[in-house]
């Protein structure tokens, strides 16, 4: 087996795992190997320590320049998935919301912190509907407001 063979091996194998693990480790460790691989094919590095250089170098470049930004886009996407469910359900206002302010609403069996998005407070006892999530506070509106703009 030839070195390019090697390398590119590793690099399909760092691959698969992290399909398997989700660290943001093992595709940059991927990267370095298949970049490696490449130059190896190209003539670049035509003995094992230019080739050992080439891994290092692309690994590390592509991690420190990659793995923050790669895991952050990722988090970000799971969050706005995480509650998109909510949107459109209705709730009951426990504490009242004043206008553009923080109240808690009765939502699945537990409070949650309630902002209203309309410039009328709204009372405790009223209905709401969920427009959206701003991460553990839900914006809502008046169940009234909603069925007025329906009508």
């Amino acid at each position: 087996m030839t070195l390019l063979q090697i390398w590119a091996i590793l690099g399909l194998l760092f691959l698969v795992a992290e399909l398997v693990s989700i660290s943001f480790v093992f595709a940059f460790l991927g990267v370095g190997a298949l970049t490696t691989a490449l130059c190896t094919w190209m003539g670049l590095t035509p003995d094992i320590s230019a080739q050992l250089l080439c891994f290092s170098v692309v690994t590390i470049i592509t991690l420190v320049a990659g793995r923050k930004p790669l895991r952050r886009w990722f988090e970000s996407r799971t969050k706005k998935q995480e509650y998109r469910e909510y949107v459109g359900d209705r709730a009951t206002v426990v504490q009242t919301i004043p206008a553009h302010g923080e109240g808690r609403i009765f939502y699945r069996g537990t409070e949650w912190i309630a902002v209203s998005d309309t410039d009328e407070s709204i009372l405790a006892g009223k209905p709401v509907v969920i427009k959206r999530m701003d991460g553990i506070r839900a914006i809502v509106t008046s169940a009234s407001a909603v069925l007025e703009r329906t009508d």
